[in-house]
């Protein structure tokens, strides 16, 4: 064992191998201080003690997964993180396969324990969308389980009914790829029969609480526990506990796993039939022989199966009410008693749900199992019953307590070979240590000829009368000299009087304690018989799963062979079990119950005591200090001790073995009590590691006495050294302020001195030289002060730089003003210059076109004032993105000015008509717009005006010259909805391509050409036009009125 310093405090060692005194007392005393200080987790050794709190501890936080993972065993607090880590890591590192061992006695939190070794392993692992996958598989696997095989006892609410082995398997990375589960002695006794107070599994509850009304109708349930015999109708729900919301869990939870619909159906059929089995209910008759027969006095349940199951509802009432049974060559029907039909009816529920839960194993493994071939490490976690000794002991608590005797001997052996390898490895001499071995006891009951589930097996198969009476009279007669077992009669015989031993018991001397075994009901369990003819029925029945359940219902394969007892059954797996587990490195948690009442943090010293004994704790402590009790690496050692000694304090320069032999050397233990081996140093006797503690403690207590007064030394002196800093700073910024007022004193002095001086010099300079310029010279002198005095002021008072700003300063002096305007213009003028150069191209274009816009169309026509709030965009047809539009977009292979929708007004009727209007450099085409096709394609040459009208409409008369090829046909009137950015554009591209102004013409009344004559317009303002744009009307040849809106 490596210690720290979490290790060592004396009231409540967080190691009981550290124990002084080690008495139970003093043991169970210390994990009361530890529950009492919310540390439910406590050492011997690295085998971990786990004390239910009963409640939510905020110990199994992301952070502490953090805190557990990758550190030494011993470096921190004890805890369940810690044991999973040290065994994930020996796997992944040391390529050591592992098994963690749970035991305990039901309410201990032995699957809680289980769920969080799994949880830390998966949180530790590698991550990715496969491996996370399985993880998930894995976890899942727990809920499912739990509803099939867990139930509600008098100690624990959520108990598992069932032991559990769990083979997870990694890859050489430490990922998880898969796992194997294994389940041992499932309490089917539970279906059919519990003590009041408990209920039956969880799975009833769960389903008939959380099924849909179309689930409970198609399995023919309905949600009323008190319905069903079989279920305890006083207590069918459960404080705390949510049964629909588990069973939805559970669901989930197969569909995670893999489970298919038609399962998952088949599973909660089956499930179902287990339930109303005990609602069948048998009444008795009598046959013309005289024989007592029974039948089913109820139908409709046992119909009601058979339809789930597909069977005939008289096939499954022979086999419930009657027995075949082949003797040689013959075939006898008889008929069954109530009683017998009740067993019957029993064994096959019980039957049904304990092939149903292995089926359910084995399909969970189907879909975690490795599937590949490769290279596989294995970590296995057992959850199985702890001893248990209760007031009437029976065949179950025989079978979990053989299983525990021999768990108990795999921890000896193994504990005390890994005490003897290291001992071996560091050079220690191994003395041999006594303990109790418990073999004894595994033989008495496992020997297979004169063990007690040997002749337990014997009695089952003896024809004649069988009953528990002769089969205690054997174990009497082949067991009376073994001196671990007992009974009524043998006391007897060695006229030993013992009232607490009645009779048709037995008692065995186990490792925990005595254990007095009621022999009734050893055959019956031992045998599990169920009738022949059960078998078949359920093989005739058309229901996959369940038939599937039945092989040995097959009358093709019907064997005469009588099938394995339980006793049998239940020592091969146990033999396979230990098998398994001597081939990987054990790693042990004991849980231990603190109080029967499950309250939160309540400790009950009697409760435990009676647990510390049965998990065989003090014999735990005893073997873990065989020989040493403490054993530490040098180096760690001597960092931890080595103030105790002068010549290895503050600092040791060479090797940190001879450092630790001069250290001890120094405090002069006795040499039996000290042991040196290769790597760490040995302690003995937990008193000697104490005293060591208790002297670095007060070690510890000196050199903290030490480093507080050279601090305070220091830090006087550091303050003393700042205050006489600051007085000579201060001191010297005084001197100068004072030296400094001074001479601004003689500065004043001498500066009026001065004064004096030059005014009486230039008073007598003046006398001597004033003439008639004099004033001249005063005059410019003044005029120049003025104007430095008016620039300084201007330059300090000049108007912000936005070009719309157009303040100014007024001058001071009326001599100024034509100055000061001649600044304002030039200053203006620099601003808008500035401007300018900071406009990019894109803009430039486009305030040129608001200027020449503004030139053309302000205070003249009324749309322009609406047209300053939209930008003028020139594209308002996407004409290189729209793939209809690339036959235009040929057209105007030069460069396109703008693109717009217009209106064309015929010249005939007045009517419009919709055109696609584009204006290049050179050109101005109009298309049709469902074609894409160019109609009229006009050169810019061919236009020698434009008229528009007065108001906000969009209407335009185009102007063509008579000796064009189009301007033949007469004039175009358009409108359009970007008129002002339509006129602009084309007055500049016109001009930037003749080198002429377009002649512009805003008028009511303007004329056109038309190919019959001249025509003359008339622009109207009325309420009838429509909104959407100008009503054309003809009147007359020579005659067009228009109206606007």
């Amino acid at each position: 064992m490596e210690g720290s310093s979490s290790m060592l405090d004396a009231e409540a060692v967080a190691d009981l191998v550290l124990l002084d005194p080690l008495t139970e007392e003093s043991l169970v005393q210390t994990l009361q201080e530890r529950f009492r200080r919310r540390d439910i987790y406590t050492y011997i050794g690295n085998v971990v003690i786990s004390v239910n709190p009963y409640q939510s501890l905020p110990i199994y936080t992301p952070e502490k997964v953090e805190e557990y993972r990758n550190c030494s065993f011993f470096a921190v607090k004890p805890h369940i993180y810690a044991i999973a880590d040290d065994a994930y890591r020996s796997l992944r590192d040391r390529d050591r396969d592992q098994c963690i061992l749970i035991t305990g006695e039901s309410g201990a939190g032995k699957t809680e324990a289980s769920k969080l070794v799994m949880s830390y392993v998966a949180a530790v692992s590698s991550k990715g969308e496969e491996v996370n996958k399985v993880k998930e598989q894995l976890l899942q696997s727990n809920p499912v389980l739990e509803a099939f095989g867990n139930a509600k006892t008098v100690r624990n609410d959520n108990s598992s009914r069932f032991g559990k082995y769990m083979d997870i398997e990694f890859d050489f990375k430490g990922e998880p790829l898969g796992g194997v589960i294994s389940n041992y002695l499932l309490e089917k006794s539970r279906i059919v029969r519990h003590v009041k107070g408990e209920r039956n599994f969880h799975i009833f509850y769960q389903l008939l609480a959380g099924a849909s009304p179309q689930l409970l109708q198609q399995l023919k349930l309905r949600q009323d526990c008190g319905h069903y015999r079989y279920l305890d109708r006083e207590g069918s729900s459960l404080p705390g506990m949510d049964d629909a919301a588990n069973f939805h869990a559970m669901q989930d939870a197969m569909r995670i796993i893999g489970f298919s619909p038609t399962e998952v159906t088949e599973l909660l059929q089956v499930t179902a039939v287990v339930l109303k089995l005990g609602n069948v209910q048998l009444s008795s008759s009598f046959q013309a022989s005289g024989m007592e027969a029974c039948s089913i006095s109820e139908p409709q349940e046992l119909r009601e199966i058979c339809e789930l199951i597909g069977l005939d509802p008289g096939r499954l009432e022979r086999a419930l009410c009657s027995r075949t049974v082949k003797a040689r060559d013959e075939t006898v029907l008889t008929t069954l008693t109530v009683p017998q039909g009740y067993y019957g009816r029993d064994a096959l529920a019980k039957n049904i749900y304990s092939r149903l839960f292995d089926w359910l194993v084995q399909r969970i493994n189907a879909s975690i199992q490795v599937k590949s071939d490769k290279q596989r490490k294995v970590m296995g976690v057992l959850d199985i019953y702890g001893f248990e000794i209760f007031q009437d002991n029976g065949f179950e608590q025989f079978i979990i307590n053989y299983c525990n005797e021999k768990l108990q001997q795999i921890f000896i052996l193994m504990t005390l070979k890994e005490e003897q390898e290291e001992y071996v490895r560091e050079g220690i001499q191994w003395t041999p240590v006594e303990f109790f071995d418990n073999s004894i006891i595994c033989n008495l009951i496992e020997n297979s000829t004169t063990g007690i589930l040997a002749m337990l097996d014997e009695e089952c198969l003896r024809p004649g009368v069988v009953n528990e009476d002769t089969f205690l009279t054997k174990l009497n007669q082949l067991l009376a000299t073994h001196k671990h077992y007992e009974s009524k009669e043998t006391q007897n015989a060695r006229r030993v009087t013992d009232a607490s031993l009645p009779p048709r018991c037995f008692r065995i001397h186990h490792y925990a304690g005595k254990v007095t075994y009621n022999v009734t009901g050893f055959i019956e369990k031992n045998n599990d018989l169920l009738f022949r003819d059960l078998s078949q029925a359920m093989w005739a029945a058309q229901h996959a799963l369940l038939r599937s359940l039945f092989p040995e219902g097959d009358p093709q394969k019907v064997s005469l062979k009588l099938p394995p007892t339980a006793g049998f059954q239940f020592k091969s797996s146990v033999a396979m079990l230990m098998k398994n587990l001597y081939s990987k490195n054990p790693n042990y948690i004991r849980c231990i119950k603190p109080n029967d009442t499950k309250s939160a943090m309540v400790f009950t010293p009697e409760l435990v005591l009676a647990q510390v004994r049965y998990l065989g704790l003090l014999e735990n402590v005893r073997v873990r200090r065989a020989g040493y009790a403490f054993r530490q690496l040098y180096g760690p050692f001597l960092q931890r001790y080595k103030m105790l000694n002068a010549q290895t304090w503050p600092r040791w320069d060479r090797g940190d073995r001879e450092g630790t032999e001069v250290l001890l050397a120094g405090l002069q233990f006795p040499a039996e009590e000290l042991a040196f081996g290769h790597t760490k140093i040995f302690i003995r006797s937990p008193r000697t590691l104490f005293d060591l503690e208790r002297r670095r403690q007060e070690r510890v207590a000196e050199l903290a006495t030490l480093i507080q007064k050279m601090f305070r030394g220091w830090r006087c002196r550091t303050q003393y050294q700042l205050m006489r800093k600051s007085q000579i700073l201060i001191s010297a910024w005084f001197r100068g302020h004072r030296q400094k007022n001074r001479y601004k004193q003689m500065k004043r002095s001498a500066l009026i001195l001065q004064a004096y001086a030059r005014g009486w010099k230039a008073r007598k300079t003046y006398r001597k030289y004033f003439r008639s310029s004099a004033s001249t010279c005063l005059a410019n002198f003044i005029y120049q002060r003025l104007v430095q005095k008016y620039l300084v002021g201007l330059a300090k008072n000049l108007p912000p730089l936005s070009v719309t700003d157009r303040t100014w300063p007024p001058a001071p002096y009326r001599f100024l003003d034509n100055t000061n305007q001649e600044l304002k213009n030039i200053f203006y003028h620099w601003k808008c210059k500035k401007y300018r150069d900071q406009l990019s191209a894109s803009r430039r274009a486009q305030l040129q076109a608001r200027l020449c816009a503004s030139e053309l169309f302000k205070d003249k026509k009324t749309l322009y004032p609406k047209s300053l709030q939209q930008p003028f965009r020139g594209d308002y047809l996407g004409l290189k993105q729209n793939p209809k539009y690339q036959k235009l977009h040929a057209v105007a292979k030069d460069k396109l000015v703008m693109a717009d929708s217009v209106r064309k007004v015929n010249r005939a009727s007045g009517k419009t008509v919709p055109r696609l209007l584009l204006l290049t450099t050179e050109h101005l085409v109009l298309a049709d717009p469902k074609a894409a096709q160019p109609k009229n394609v006009l050169s810019l040459s061919d236009i020698r005006g434009v008229s528009v009208t007065r108001f906000s409409d969009g209407f335009l008369a185009l102007h063509l010259k008579e000796i064009s090829t189009v301007g033949a046909k007469g004039d175009f009137l358009l409108v359009s909805d970007h008129l002002i950015e339509l006129v602009t554009r084309l007055y500049q591209t016109f001009e930037a391509t003749t080198g002429q102004a377009l002649p512009l013409h805003i008028t009511d009344r303007f004329s056109t050409r038309f190919p019959k004559g001249d025509v003359s317009i008339t622009v109207v303002e009325s309420p009838k036009a429509s909104t959407n744009g100008p009503v054309c009307k003809k009147k007359g040849s020579n005659k067009m009125e228009v109206l606007v809106y």
